[in-house]
């Protein structure tokens, strides 16, 4: 085959077996790559109601459709099980070099099943395939981990766990490298109940593009697309810090567990500008030309000496605004997170939920052996540590906000969660948008990476559209230039009364940047305002060989998306699940708070978008029938 590796490697670690299945063309077209892979693998080969920390789990990653191809950004790889946080789909995606090096090695996806008698790591050289003991690095930190495998086996990139994986902590996230890092929905901990540290992978064999020269003709026409993004300046300087100082402005960052509608100071401490205190070097993903991450030192004060790829707006806001951190101690709490290998968004929210139940009464100095207060760096790391450890109150922790909150009278109103996953910025309380609906109709749960309006204004923040709408707030070229069928684009976007339709551009956001994690592109806005379908779709037939329209490629992703849902399903998802927490619906941020009637119309009408049920959420027959599914 052309673009992909040719193979999928299935290896079951209870005995050892491995299996190298041929990818035929018909799986991949229907599939595409990324999270269709493992869509499809995980709603066909895993069994309902497993335990997600069980042995029956399955865990597997799928590179993107182009990487390996010099196609913009194309480096991603979705990781995907069964979560241990919410107990339906369970996926992360990830850049860096993992992803090449895994198709380079001959394989577009490895399949992990069972669990292996004692601690163990894989190694994957070319198609030799090698489980190797792992008893020296059990206990240790993901960075200590990595220093020792690189030193063992040169030029392989990792996939891995550190000790809260071991544990078993429930939001235990996967480490890619020393930089990245799968993060959401406790993949992290389904690879530690196999007993398996890492999976290392390098490769030599190379990826052969179909039409070489027409590789090149639609990679530069990426690289233009993308160049001319009027967000394009902006991300290569400051990368998400951008939107730092807009979801401040609108009181829509998590502020002390989403109690307070901004913090004193935010601007000065948060704000893009921070990045020229702490960075004057970018790092970027395998192929990409924005180069949006920072390498970060901290020169003067507790943390000096910390060096680290950082400054991205979800940890900044997760310690930052979340715990009202401070800047230094965000750029540590993002070290120690990544060390522990665990999720940032999770474990800034239950560290926030632990310390406003602290702060009325819940739990008390006597529980913890320490006080919790918001601001207050050491207590969050000794709590952190103790979480990963299982230590003392640690151990109903580790289980997530949701499952923590049974255990204390009076608990639930600080619970944070969608589905039982903590949330990230944004608080849609201070901002609705389309942006905000897709933390409900979150495959994955509470989170704000499967659901973006493609040109979204963050100039603006009006509310006066009734939930139904947001401002579009573009000129016209804006509208032009956006990749999307004529008659959608004239069904979404309101033109003449400036206006976008929210529960429509959710299903187009949706399936869109589910093709983009099926090609293995990035989601970034100087990505997502240019390239679609029409330019993915000739990507992919020159680097592939594979025919493929943009509707039909559109269709691979929303198929994707589908099989996702009748998963979620299966496994007991009710649509009384997506709702916000209570105290978004009950307590003012800035003077707002949600109709909780109005976000469930909307609602409604997102299913009608997508051919769903809009009663119970279900796809209807004549949806799946048209999906071939």
């Amino acid at each position: 085959m052309y673009g992909y590796a040719g193979k999928i490697l299935e290896l079951d670690l209870s005995n050892r077996r491995v299996v190298f299945r041929e990818l035929s063309p018909e799986f991949a077209s229907q599939n595409i790559g990324g999270i269709g892979f493992n869509a499809r693998i995980l709603y066909d080969e895993l069994k309902p109601g497993v335990d997600p920390l069980g042995e029956e789990n399955i865990l597997v990653f799928s590179a993107g459709a182009l990487v390996g191809s010099p196609f913009p950004t194309a480096a991603r790889t979705e990781a995907s099980a069964k979560s241990p946080m919410t107990g339906t789909f369970g996926t992360s995606n990830s850049g860096m070099f993992f992803g090449t090096q895994l198709k380079n090695a001959g394989f577009d996806a490895v399949i992990l099943k069972g669990k292996a008698d004692k601690p163990v790591y894989i190694l994957i050289s070319d198609e030799n395939v090698e489980i190797l003991d792992a008893a020296s690095l059990w206990g240790k930190d993901s960075w200590e981990t990595i220093d020792i495998l690189k030193a063992r086996h040169r030029g392989v990139e990792l996939a891995l766990i550190g000790q809260a994986g071991e544990n078993l902590i429930r939001f235990a996230s996967l480490e890619n490298g020393r930089y990245d890092g799968w993060g959401r929905t406790g993949l992290g901990a389904v690879m530690g109940s196999k007993n398996l540290k890492a999976v290392a992978v390098r490769g030599s064999r190379g990826i052969r593009p179909h039409d070489p020269a027409g590789l090149l003709a639609v990679t530069k026409k990426g690289q233009d697309l993308i160049k001319s993004s009027s967000s394009y300046i902006a991300f290569t300087e400051y990368g998400t810090m951008n939107a730092t100082i807009p979801y401040g402005k609108f009181n829509a960052l998590g502020n002390h567990n989403f109690s307070r509608g901004t913090l004193d100071g935010w601007k000065e401490n948060f704000g893009k500008q921070v990045v020229d205190v702490f960075s004057d070097r970018h790092m970027a993903c395998q192929s990409c030309i924005i180069a949006c991450a920072h390498w970060v030192e901290i020169t003067e004060g507790k943390y000096k000496g910390l060096k680290m790829k950082d400054m991205e707006i979800t940890p900044m806001v997760a310690f930052g605004a979340t715990l009202g951190l401070s800047t230094e101690a965000a750029i540590k709490g993002s070290e120690l997170s990544q060390r522990y290998g665990v999720d940032m968004v999770s474990i800034a929210g239950v560290i926030a939920f632990a310390t406003e139940l602290y702060k009325n009464g819940i739990i008390t100095r006597e529980d913890l052996g320490y006080e919790l207060e918001f601001g207050d760096d050491d207590t969050a790391f000794q709590l952190m540590k103790d979480i990963v450890e299982r230590r003392g109150l640690g151990k109903i922790l580790a289980e997530g906000t949701k499952r923590a909150a049974e255990h204390f009278d009076g608990a639930q109103k600080y619970a944070v969660h969608i589905k039982g996953l903590e949330i990230p910025m944004i608080d849609a309380r201070g901002r609705w948008s389309t942006w905000t609906l897709g933390m409900l109709t979150n495959i994955r749960g509470g989170d704000h990476l499967r659901c973006r309006n493609p040109v979204e204004n963050l100039r603006y923040n009006e509310n006066n559209y009734d939930y139904t709408k947001e401002r579009f707030g573009f000129k016209s070229h804006v509208y032009d230039y956006l990749d999307m069928p004529d008659n959608l684009k004239e069904e979404i976007i309101d033109m003449e009364n400036d206006t976008v339709d929210i529960a429509k551009m959710s299903h187009w956001a949706e399936d869109l940047i589910n093709l983009y994690n099926s090609v293995g592109i990035c989601i970034r806005p100087p990505v997502m305002d240019r390239i679609g379908p029409t330019t993915l779709a000739e990507a992919y037939q020159v680097f592939t060989g594979i025919d493929m329209n943009p509707v039909e490629i559109m269709e691979g992703a929303e198929r994707a998306w589908n099989l996702m849902k009748l998963f979620n399903l299966r496994e007991g998802e009710d649509i009384k699940d997506l709702k916000f927490p209570r105290r978004f619906y009950e307590e003012a941020i800035g003077e707002k708070i949600l109709d909780e009637a109005k976000v469930q119309q909307v609602l409604s009408n997102y299913f009608k978008a997508r051919g769903w049920d809009p009663d119970s959420g279900r796809p209807k027959d004549e949806t799946l029938s048209r999906l071939k599914i």
